[in-house]
């Protein structure tokens, strides 16, 4: 820590600090009179808006039912006291000089610690010890409260780790000893720019805290990130779609069709040039088409799951036709684009349609029997209040969706920024992943509704018939193209072991792959950042076991990216090659140039 008489401390440059002060007074007015004019324009809130996660009568069952049993709740107290007993006597013996073990190890991978003072210096230890004990106790409550039911008890912990996740040290300037050592060294300006930072980001947000995650003016889709060369060749209502420009003088004969998701935009797939796997599918010598979704506002709030599906995969096959002549493609969908496909593919199986010859699934969820932690936001009560929330605009807001998407991964996405932006005074670091995090998009109130109800809520896609699109009832298990899945083994929002259910649903030939990391770079892993590791259980590809562990007893580990796996897959199914195409020819010619107008359609903040 800096001392006030060392030559570090910095007393406040006056002049400076008046003009800071100046403009946060002149953005505190905008901000106020922003927020007053939206509110003039909301409607009055009811109770339920108020709380549309149901969370007071959840933690009130749960407090009723762990008071319900006093002896218990009297052993965890004692435990815990008995634990803050050994840290102090911990501490008293480092101030005195003495060795002492630590009470509570930081667990690993916890960046908020990583500064040495949390290790070095005794008060700091303590207060991070103290804190770690108290987490850890009231972490375990839910686990030891008799009577509370599965739902009520994952949505119990996942709420009270948001608390003690927001309660922690490094969140505060009195506890943190970064920004205590910040703010003397600044003389106070790091505080002063962070008010400033919460200023400008609640101006963003229309009276709503945006937090940066990256600098958002870093960054442009067309410029620097969504690059690859290409031109939009067809759009409707619902997408455009790219066709990519050749990058090799022969193609595989089989095109491929890439289906997003829509919670997000396509150019996840399409960062920058060296992670991009647009071009390196490009590269391998695929012509590539890519359905870029439109960014929906009020105008669309009754277009369906259905409507995705006509308009999005079944649209663009007919396009692809008339652009180069074939009708047989090979297709990928990501997240809920594989929900997506798996209904497709079924809808074509039906119908007799065979266009599709195969599919890839990146990280995408059929059986949502465990779903894993977005589950905490799906029971009834939860549904029928979001329904009344975006009922009256038309659509799910996409500041909202990525805020739940967040919260998952608190520490990481909301707090770091909190420490880093408010408190010591920082602006956010450029960063394509968290730039295309933020460009949220919205989500049409017809189709976030059925979708919710019917997957999440009630698993009926998984149900021979439990849903119909356009008049056909879907039967998964008629699926018998070939498909590759991929499933990501750290994975929070599509969870492998979910993914992996998708294994015993379809007739056809499957390949599954179990790639390291989560829900994007598990996905994102090109081979030249020689990244991570993927499994392959060869001897299960005939005739899988009935969960991933049992997979996994026999899987072989293999370094770096799977993409190589992925293409060695494809390319014998996609055919002789041929001459490259150059997208907007005579078939159908080119209406801009990729990334095209869609995907540049903001959200507001």
């Amino acid at each position: 820590m800096a001392d006030p008489q060392s030559p570090q401390f910095k007393a406040p440059d006056t002049a400076a600090m008046q003009a800071m002060w100046q403009d946060i007074a002149q953005r505190s007015r905008d901000v106020l009179r922003d927020f007053a004019e939206r509110q003039k324009s909301q409607q009055p809130a009811d109770a339920q808006s108020l709380d549309p996660l149901n969370l007071a009568g959840t933690f009130a069952d749960f407090t009723t039912k762990l008071l319900a049993d006093p002896e218990k709740m009297v052993q965890t107290q004692i435990a815990l006291w008995q634990d803050y007993a050994k840290l102090w006597q911990a501490t008293a013996d480092r101030m005195m000089g003495k060795p002492a073990e630590p009470v509570v190890e930081t667990p690993k991978g916890d960046k908020r610690f990583n500064d040495a003072a949390w290790r070095d210096e005794a008060i700091f230890d303590h207060i991070k010890q103290s804190y770690l004990l108290t987490s850890r106790w009231l972490m375990g409550l839910p686990k030891e409260t008799v009577g509370l039911d599965e739902q009520a008890r994952r949505k119990v912990e996942f709420h009270l780790k948001q608390f003690v996740d927001a309660m922690a040290p490094t969140n505060f300037v009195a506890t943190n000893p970064q920004v205590l050592k910040a703010t003397l060294e600044s003389g106070g300006e790091n505080l002063v720019k962070g008010l400033r930072n919460v200023l400008e980001d609640m101006r963003r947000g229309n009276g709503r805290l945006a937090i940066r995650q990256t600098d958002m003016d870093a960054f442009e889709v067309g410029r620097n990130v969504a690059t690859s060369p290409g031109k939009v060749v067809f759009q409707n209502d619902m997408m455009q779609l790219i066709q990519y420009t050749p990058s090799t003088p022969e193609v595989y004969e089989r095109p491929l069709l890439i289906v997003p998701p829509w919670i997000n935009k396509f150019y996840i797939l399409d960062l920058k040039p060296e992670n991009s796997f647009i071009k390196w599918a490009v590269d391998q010598g695929y012509t590539v088409f890519v359905i870029s979704w439109v960014n929906p506002d009020a105008r669309l709030r009754d277009k369906s799951f259905e409507d995705y599906m006509l308009e999005g995969p079944l649209a663009a096959l007919g396009a692809i036709e008339k652009a180069i002549g074939v009708r047989e493609v090979s297709t990928i969908g990501y997240c809920i684009g594989g929900t997506l496909m798996a209904a497709t593919l079924a809808y074509s199986a039906a119908k007799n349609d065979k266009r599709i010859q195969n599919c890839t699934f990146f990280t995408a969820q059929i059986d949502f029997t465990d779903a894993g932690e977005l589950t905490v936001f799906i029971d009834e009560d939860q549904i029928a209040n979001i329904e009344k929330m975006i009922e009256r605009r038309g659509y799910m807001d996409g500041a909202e969706m990525a805020t739940t998407f967040n919260m998952l991964r608190s520490n990481d996405l909301i707090w770091s920024f909190v420490v880093n932006n408010y408190l010591l005074g920082k602006e956010p670091m450029p960063f394509d992943l968290l730039f295309w995090n933020a460009d949220a998009t919205r989500l049409p109130a017809a189709m976030h509704s059925y979708y919710l109800r019917n997957m999440y809520l009630k698993n009926l896609l998984v149900q021979q018939g439990g849903v119909t699109l356009a008049g056909v009832p879907i039967d998964l298990r008629k699926v018998s193209v070939p498909c590759y899945i991929q499933a990501g083994k750290e994975d929070h929002i599509a969870p492998a072991p979910s993914v992996y259910k998708l294994t015993k649903i379809f007739s056809g030939p499957l390949r599954f792959m179990l790639a390291g990391s989560g829900h994007i770079a598990g996905v994102v892993n090109p081979p030249r950042a020689k990244k991570y590791q993927y499994w392959i259980n060869e001897a299960a590809t005939t005739r899988y076991p009935a969960t991933l562990e049992e997979w996994r007893a026999g899987a072989t580990e293999t370094p770096g990216s799977w993409w190589p796996d992925w293409d060695r897959w494809l390319s014998a199914q996609s055919g002789p090659k041929v001459p490259a195409r150059v997208p907007g020819g005579d078939g159908l010619p080119a209406i801009e140039d990729a990334p095209g107008s869609y995907v540049k359609v903001k959200t507001d903040a």
